[in-house]
């Protein structure tokens, strides 16, 4: 009894000094503290009690700034209201799933945020789903509601939802009802808590086979916490969200700004350079992005990089993938120690971050545990490896999923969930993902790991983008196949690439195979579609 009282009072000392370092406890008035303790209490942590509080806080302050303009707190509460109650009028209730396939603005988050006062669950869709594979999910979920942009419109052929909405339009008159005009017919007064509280639904990446729903619940402010503890955000930051909030990491940061009161500033699309002059423009102190991004900011000319100043950026939070080569060393180089890395997956959530520091002495690690986050590594049987030997990586924290929502879960060992990955803990104390645990390799009786001869490929001077995948071999059962994009006006060849893998890895580590390509297939997280790359004959 006694420990769990110390453990208790260590934990709360903990968040005491995180949030109080990230500036998120200040003083209010005794009447705000009350408002927002009954308000919480009634809806939650999650999108209907978290923007809530923000009203309540600071309700003149800009909460949103997309391509419309500038939404306040206060402004985003009230239009949320009449959303619901849109929404309500056609049917959506306690229970219920709305599904939501817009790109980055104003009406994501108003859905968001409308389908929690209402008790339903929300499904985020990726925008570069296919018909056939919106018809699937949608088939497969049956949300109550859509809620998607014009441009999506077209893929809406035998798509049945009860109800459809569109989120963002380009055209004077569309056919579909619109968020706006729900909010023109709707009264945008304060609702009454609904019974139960809605869940989020993010997709699995995909890059395997068809999505899976990975549903969680409220995660409450130790999540924050967790993050906070080795990711320096600060409250009443504008930080620029790039990576889409139907990823897990963009929609992390949305969660974020409910806590910390960050100006979400947002764009439909993400073009490099546009990227920089948004966040000079709007003097962002945080970028959250995915790797990809940070190599097409890169990939610009020089004369280009040199017209934007980024001097007010102290976070450049990127996950979604690892950061391929020395893309790390190469961005902090250019713009500064402010690249912080964080390893996990859509059901694991975060599992490890890397700071400037870890980044600077080793660019390929993945990182630390943040607080209150366990990792081990695990061989076949479910037992500790020692340090310095590879395994699978398995991770507790208070964000573990569900459980999809089509049936079936991640492997749990001690209530430690499989991130689906092999790696290994180091000398140094820090995290190091070798791969999936599903992408390795047997070629002549020796096990390979695409991603270390990826790593070592991308760091050659003539290659912008790298994969490399397991292809079956008559003579040794597997080889490795290269997938190489060079820079512009690289004469590069297979010979070359073969000779740099040589010199710096094992013999049998050397491709056999090197295709190139103009760029990569890849989804609209940045991940690289590999069964893409399987499926191809290019040899």
């Amino acid at each position: 009894m006694l420990s769990k009282v110390v453990q208790g009072v260590g934990a709360a000392a903990t968040s005491v000094k995180v949030l109080g370092r990230a500036g998120v406890i200040r003083p209010y008035s005794p009447v705000v503290l009350a408002r927002l303790g009954l308000m919480l209490r009634e809806w939650g942590t999650g999108p209907a009690g978290g923007f809530a509080s923000l009203a309540i806080r600071t309700p003149d302050a800009v909460g949103i700034i997309d391509e419309r303009g500038e939404l306040t707190w206060g402004e985003l509460h009230r239009r949320s209201n009449a959303v619901a109650r849109g929404l309500a009028a056609r049917g959506v209730g306690e229970g219920d799933a709305v599904a939501v396939m817009c790109r980055n603005h104003r009406g994501f988050i108003e859905t968001s945020i409308a389908a929690a006062k209402l008790g339903a669950d929300v499904l985020y869709l990726n925008t570069a789903f296919s018909g056939p594979q919106l018809r699937e999910l949608l088939e497969r979920d049956r949300p109550r509601a859509l809620v998607l942009d014009e441009e999506f419109t077209a893929l809406l052929e035998g798509v049945d939802v009860p109800v459809t909405v569109l989120g963002w339009c380009d055209a004077g008159s569309p056919d579909l009802p619109t968020l706006d005009g729900i909010i023109d017919e709707h009264e945008d007064g304060d609702l009454s808590a609904p019974g139960r509280h809605g869940r989020i639904i993010i997709l699995t990446s995909g890059t395997t086979g068809t999505p899976k729903g990975a549903p969680r619940s409220e995660a409450g402010v130790d999540a924050a916490v967790s993050l906070l503890s080795l990711m320096p955000l600060h409250a009443g930051w504008r930080t620029h969200v790039a990576a889409p909030l139907f990823h897990t990491w963009g929609f992390g940061h949305m969660a974020l700004g409910m806590l910390l009161g960050s100006t979400l500033v947002l764009r439909r699309r993400f073009d490099p350079e546009e990227c920089l002059r948004v966040v000079q423009d709007q003097r962002c102190e945080s970028i959250v992005v995915i790797p990809v991004m940070l190599q097409r900011i890169l990939a610009l000319p020089a004369e280009v990089l040199d017209r934007y100043d980024l001097s007010r950026v102290e976070v450049v939070a990127s996950s979604g993938s690892a950061l391929p080569g020395e893309l790390a060393l190469t961005w902090m180089d250019r713009f500064g120690d402010n690249l912080y890395s964080t390893y996990g997956s859509t059901e694991v959530a975060y599992a490890a971050v890397a700071g400037p520091h870890d980044l600077r002495e080793s660019p390929s690690t993945a990182g630390r545990p943040p607080y209150a986050t366990v990792v081990k590594i695990l061989d076949d049987h479910g037992r500790p490896v020692p340090d310095g030997e590879p395994g699978r990586i398995f991770v507790g924290n208070g964000l573990l999923f569900e459980g999809y929502t089509g049936g079936g879960s991640k492997e749990v060992v001690d209530g430690l969930m499989s991130t689906g990955d092999v790696g290994r803990f180091r000398e140094d104390g820090r995290l190091y993902v070798e791969g999936r645990d599903d992408e390795m390799i047997v070629s002549g009786g020796e096990n390979v790991f695409p991603k270390e001869v990826e790593d070592c490929i991308a760091r050659h001077d003539d290659v912008a983008e790298v994969a490399a995948v397991g292809v079956e071999d008559d003579e040794f059962g597997q080889r490795l196949r290269a997938f190489v994009v060079r820079r512009e006006g690289s004469s590069l060849d297979e010979e070359g690439i073969r000779a740099w893998v040589k010199e710096n890895l094992a013999r049998y580590k050397v491709p056999r195979d090197v295709v190139f390509l103009d760029e990569l297939p890849r989804n609209a997280t940045g991940k690289v579609l590999k069964r893409e790359l399987t499926q191809r004959d290019d040899a």
